[in-house]
């Protein structure tokens, strides 16, 4: 079922999955990064992040992956020794490489989105703080109690033990700081969807969920006014147990402002999410949330309420996540 959003561009139905017992949330992500936004000499030079190459990759010896010879395409992307393949978006630069140059229109198309497999970024995570929501202005750059590091990671399918049930897939990524429960998605040119839910290994507690239709994380191109909503049924199991139940979720792409992390300031739009769960007329679980999304960064904060949230800028947060360098 297709639904018009105020862009006037078509975009699928969707819902995000929260498991009903690991309680994580599909916008409770971290999509790692894809930018070029510092110079830097072709070579060995040490880095922390692909953004610090021109390459785009930062190798797991802290050195820069080299820039290919011109016309060669270099995925310009975080992570260690990512494979080099041609991206399906984004210009090349006279070197060959292929960048993401942020270009401030407040717009944020696929272009400016390039996920792959290997993909890795760094995001700083605080649990059960007290946050500020309102304005144009977010501000989480500071340290937070109980802050902690992670890094995260997209995965290729590959062999994975769920990966035929998914054949779609284009990669998997943890779905919360919580859980180590995996996200199962694909990226197309109209957006990236989650088409599942799975534990990392099979057996007898298994998570293996699969969302009709699939869910909408971002609908490309992402503009403020921005808005979508759809209704999704979950079915499959979930820590063993058979689940099936529906989330309606409502999103709107409510701000435009400016990001700060850890990592750095940015623009960034602001998608203001809230998820219902259902069972039959039961009403199981209310969730909100906001995710900051900006050009060749893709989401670069979370901020995720805790349960049955009442106030649309809420201050009471289950998690704050934010990218750290």
């Amino acid at each position: 079922m297709v639904r018009r959003n105020t862009t006037g561009l078509d975009t699928p139905e969707w819902s995000v999955q929260k498991a009903p017992v690991t309680l994580c949330t599909a916008p409770r992500i971290a999509l790692g990064l894809a930018c070029l936004l510092a110079a830097c000499a072709d070579g060995r030079q040490s880095c922390r992040v692909g953004a610090e190459c021109p390459s785009g990759v930062c190798q797991s010896d802290g050195t820069c992956q080299r820039v290919r010879d011109a016309g060669a395409d270099v995925p310009a992307v975080l992570g260690e020794d990512a494979p080099v393949e041609p991206l399906d978006a984004g210009p090349g630069d006279d070197t060959g490489v292929r960048v993401c140059t942020p270009d401030r229109d407040g717009v944020i198309t696929r272009d400016e989105v390039p996920l792959m497999p290997g993909l890795r970024a760094t995001f700083r995570i605080a649990e059960d703080v007290t946050v500020s929501t309102a304005g144009t202005t977010w501000d989480y750059a500071g340290a937070y109690a109980g802050d902690r590091d992670e890094l995260v990671e997209l995965r290729a399918p590959g062999s994975a033990w769920w990966a035929a049930e998914f054949p779609t897939a284009t990669h998997a990524a943890q779905l919360g700081a919580s859980s180590d429960t995996l996200g199962v998605f694909r990226i197309t040119a109209e957006g990236l969807f989650l088409l599942g839910a799975v534990s990392p290994e099979p057996g007898l507690t298994q998570t293996r969920l699969l969302y009709d239709p699939p869910v909408a994380v971002l609908i490309f191109p992402l503009t403020e006014g921005a808005t979508f909503e759809t209704r999704s049924t979950v079915t499959g199991q979930a820590l063993g147990v058979l689940a099936a139940y529906t989330e309606t979720y409502t999103s709107v792409v409510d701000a435009a402002g400016t990001l700060r992390t850890p990592f750095g300031e940015m623009d960034a739009l602001r998608v203001r999410t809230e998820m219902t769960r259902t069972s039959g007329l039961a009403t199981l679980e209310r969730l909100r949330q906001f995710a900051f999304v900006s050009e060749c960064f893709g989401i670069a904060a979370i901020v995720s309420s805790q349960s049955f949230e009442t106030a649309v800028e809420f201050t009471d947060a289950a998690e704050l996540r934010r990218l750290a360098p």
